[in-house]
């Protein structure tokens, strides 16, 4: 798969454009995050903008705006129809947007109506249960469903046929699961919220990403099942164990990263691609990775965008697999 792929290569570097050579400084630096607080985009936002600051990078600080809807597709048909020339706006973007761009769930819109600008990292899958949930392996969730599927109600942050849903499915189909329609998923508007539902007892399990589970792991609130990556993270999240390890080979990473409007100028284009090659290289930055478990992945620019078209046609070949689209 491209993305394993690209993770486990570490990428190549982009030669930013200098910053003598730059004109342009944002008045009022914003950052859409397309669902509401508490998930990946959200993370992603208000890490990357505190982050920036931080580094004064920026002028004074990153608005973080949530505009949940259509797993993304709000905020895509805002940006596209009527943001298209704001030099000041970033967008969180994950493999849910690739997801849904490579599904035609945004009407209307493809990834060409953006510029994509850079990747801040990977954050690999996981699936969780409550603290004190009988399910103690995957398994054990696995055989639960293979038993009588309408007793697991799975619950995550992305559309049905989303990427949450999809890390479910490909677990699914490895451990034996004949026909992995019958999973039964609920679609939130964001991992929160989806971990809300979990603890409120209405799911028994949550699919998401690491960075989304990290601050729910810490409370004590859930326990991880699975991480989807190839092999065990090292430092705090080293007692985690895969879903390989387990028996199922699923593989699951999430990356993290930006687009802008389509009409952006050159010259704010260029930028933003610098600000975000040196947020990424600096030691701020690779802290907020290891706290929260994000893998390597530094693209900016047209190195991007051709990763998220490589991204975007793996993920329609595996959605016609699986039969989410014809």
């Amino acid at each position: 798969m491209i993305i394993q792929r690209t993770l486990l290569a570490a990428t190549m570097a982009f030669a930013a454009v200098p910053l003598a050579a730059q004109e342009f400084t944002p008045n009022s630096p914003e950052c859409i995050a397309p669902a509401n607080p508490g998930g990946g985009w959200d993370f992603t936002c208000r890490q990357v903008g505190r982050t920036l600051q931080d580094l004064d990078l920026i002028p004074g600080a990153m608005q973080v705006v949530n505009m949940a809807g259509g797993s993304g597709g709000v905020a895509f048909a805002e940006v596209v129809n009527k943001r298209d020339t704001d030099d000041d706006l970033i967008v969180a973007a994950s493999s849910a947007t690739a997801t849904r761009l490579a599904q035609g769930a945004f009407p209307g819109n493809t990834m060409d109506d953006v510029r994509w600008l850079a990747s801040v990292g990977a954050d690999y899958g996981v699936i969780a249960v409550d603290a004190d949930s009988e399910l103690q392996t995957l398994p054990d969730l696995m055989n639960q469903i293979k038993e009588d599927p309408s007793s697991i109600a799975i619950g995550g942050g992305s559309a049905v046929g989303g990427w949450d849903h999809l890390k479910v499915l490909i677990a699914a189909r490895e451990a034996g699961v004949e026909d992995v329609r019958q999973v039964k998923y609920i679609a939130f508007q964001g991992g929160g919220e989806a971990v809300t539902q979990l603890l409120a007892g209405s799911l028994q399990a949550f699919t998401g990403d690491l960075s989304e589970a990290t601050g729910f792991m810490e409370s004590g609130d859930i326990r991880v099942l699975a991480l989807l990556a190839p092999d065990r993270l090292e430092g705090e999240f080293s007692d985690l164990p895969t879903a390989r390890e387990q028996g199922i080979d699923a593989v699951g990473a999430n990356w993290r990263g930006f687009y802008v409007p389509g009409g952006m100028s050159d010259t704010a284009y260029d930028y933003w691609v610098n600000t975000m090659s040196t947020l990424y290289d600096s030691e701020e930055w690779k802290t907020v990775m290891e706290n929260n478990g994000l893998a390597p992945l530094d693209l900016q620019g047209e190195e991007f965008q051709n990763f998220v078209q490589e991204s975007i046609s793996e993920i329609e070949g595996l959605s016609r697999e699986i039969g989410i689209i014809q």
